[in-house]
């Protein structure tokens, strides 16, 4: 039982270094590739990709080769990467607290305005030009509006549409291009809408807020996600403070000297400390 934990921290670890080979191999290939979209997520990919090896290669190393300075190593990183998780679980339930859209009378589908977001939300996707142009060429090239470019009247009253198509692919719904006098005061995504398909609603603040709507219902599941990951990663980082004292247990419980061995078989580090201390012997 002393060396349970080595053997679930070694198995654990071998199989997250594994995983991380795909997600590595994923974001390097999406680094090749010429679509806006998938070139907008590969550093994240790498970056968790890379993580996760390094991780892994510490875990197992330490566990299966009690190897303590390793363990050491992988406990800081896992303690860090559990601090650094909970902080971002806190943050995407804060975030995405706001939002949900807005019913639209006699509709399925909902509308979303901008304003209804949290204001980091709204900031990033006003503020920032690069991000909302690469997010915008994305849903250009979806084609995510040629979806619903020939509903008639009968669809639009009983059909549902995605946050990005009730807000980037129509005009809103309150929008009255036939009576003059009301067009003064509508809402100014009236006069921003085109029926060019290359312009439609894409420059409307629906289109944003359509945009925050799918950011928010990710982030939020992720949010959930990240709770449950959590609770692995801190059963796994209790089992690893485990393996860390068996380790450091077995390189000082000894009964006999300095020329002690824990076992009839000693481990790959003793014969490389025996031989550096002949050789240390030689020189002086």
């Amino acid at each position: 039982m002393q060396r349970f934990s080595n053997t679930v921290i070694g198995f654990l670890n071998l199989f997250t270094l594994l995983a991380s080979i795909p997600i590595i191999g994923a974001g390097l290939w999406l680094s090749r590739s010429t679509t806006t979209c998938e070139n907008f997520f590969q550093t994240p990919l790498l970056v968790i990709g890379f993580v996760v090896l390094v991780i892994s290669l510490a875990g197992f190393i330490g566990a299966c080769f009690h190897v303590a300075w390793a363990l050491w190593i992988y406990l800081v990183i896992m303690l860090l990467l559990i601090v650094t998780l909970f902080g971002f679980t806190i943050f995407g339930f804060v975030v995405t607290g706001q939002g949900g859209g807005m019913e639209v009378p006699g509709r399925v589908y909902k509308e979303y305005h901008l304003h209804d977001y949290s204001p980091w939300l709204r900031n990033k996707i006003i503020k920032d030009s690069v991000y909302w142009n690469t997010i915008r060429s994305c849903i250009m090239g979806s084609k995510t509006c040629a979806k619903i470019a020939y509903w008639n009247n009968l669809d639009y009253m009983n059909r549902d549409m995605s946050p990005i198509q009730s807000g980037c692919c129509k005009p809103p719904t309150s929008c009255n291009y036939y009576n003059m006098e009301t067009m003064l005061s509508q809402d100014q995504d009236c006069y921003r809408w085109n029926n060019a398909p290359t312009l439609l609603c894409y420059e409307c603040d629906s289109c944003k807020g359509g945009v925050l709507e799918n950011i928010r219902r990710d982030w939020h599941k992720i949010s959930v996600l990240g709770v449950v990951m959590l609770v692995f990663l801190i059963a796994i980082y209790s089992i690893g403070c485990c393996a860390f004292r068996n380790t450091r247990r077995s390189d000082t419980d000894y009964q006999h000297g300095e020329n002690r061995m824990t076992k009839i078989k000693p481990r790959w580090d003793y014969h490389w400390w025996r031989w550096w201390h002949e050789k240390k012997e030689q020189l002086f």
